[in-house]
């Protein structure tokens, strides 16, 4: 299958080695995967702290770029493929653009998170990887509630020799990123972050890891000023991971 990497902005300009991970995994398993290299921002910033018309030109410029490049497209992320698949028609209708809509809404339909891509379009689970480590998953806010990828994850991480798969508590619960709502509430953002790593450091892990690098950033951030001793590893990282080559933290 030929299939098109959304980098995503965190992804381009702080935490490459998850976009790579996902080509290197894809490729693995025997598909063709392209970066269509005039993508820019997907508007997710924009449409969730209410700039819709600063977004509207970021969407059409999505569906111009993606829209012939692949059969699928894919990024690991849940909250930048939750933007394309749930506000990007949107956005364009409430510009007066029902052809870019009705464009958008096609290329939503070929736009998964990493997870869905590989257990629901691919069919696969075991990924044929290795990663000898104690692992904790947190389930991202978009990825759990907007996107519903439900157990997949899980169901990847079962999968990878070698890891052992710890239960978070209260996994459901925001991590208190949530984008901007950090910066603008940043109290409650800190007490929420504060539950979210004692629960994490109450597994007993040496990683966490989540399909979004922006919870990631925060829980890592928090953990790190901690001086915790765990590690956030994107989901693509360690399913890429193999006994030949772990692919580095």
């Amino acid at each position: 299958m030929k299939i098109a990497l959304v980098a995503t902005c965190l992804g381009d300009a702080l935490f490459p080695q998850a976009p790579r991970a996902t080509v290197e995994l894809l490729e693995r398993l025997g598909h063709e995967v392209v970066f269509p290299a005039d993508q820019t921002c997907c508007g997710q910033m924009h449409v969730n702290t209410g700039y819709l018309d600063l977004a509207l030109p970021l969407v059409r410029h999505h569906v111009e770029v993606f829209s012939g490049a692949a059969d699928v497209a894919v990024a690991p992320s849940g909250s930048c493929v939750g933007c394309v698949r749930h506000q990007h028609a949107m956005v364009a209708r409430r510009g007066g653009d029902e052809e870019l809509a009705r464009a958008a809404e096609d290329l939503a339909g070929r736009t998964y998170e990493l997870s869905e891509l590989l257990v629901d379009v691919l069919g696969v689970t075991d990924v044929g990887a290795y990663y000898p480590h104690r692992v904790t998953y947190h389930p991202t806010c978009h990825s759990l509630r907007m996107l519903r990828v439900g157990d997949k994850p899980l169901r990847l991480l079962r999968e990878v020799r070698g890891l052992t798969l710890t239960e978070l508590p209260d996994a459901e619960v925001c991590c208190g990123f949530g984008g901007t709502f950090a910066v603008k509430n940043a109290e409650t953002s800190t007490a929420m972050l504060a539950d979210k790593m004692a629960n994490v450091l109450s597994t007993h892990s040496e990683v966490c890891t989540a399909g979004d690098t922006s919870c990631l950033m925060h829980i890592g951030g928090g953990l790190s000023r901690l001086r915790s001793g765990v590690r956030t590893v994107h989901l693509a990282e360690i399913l890429a991971s193999t006994a030949d080559q772990e692919v580095p933290a």
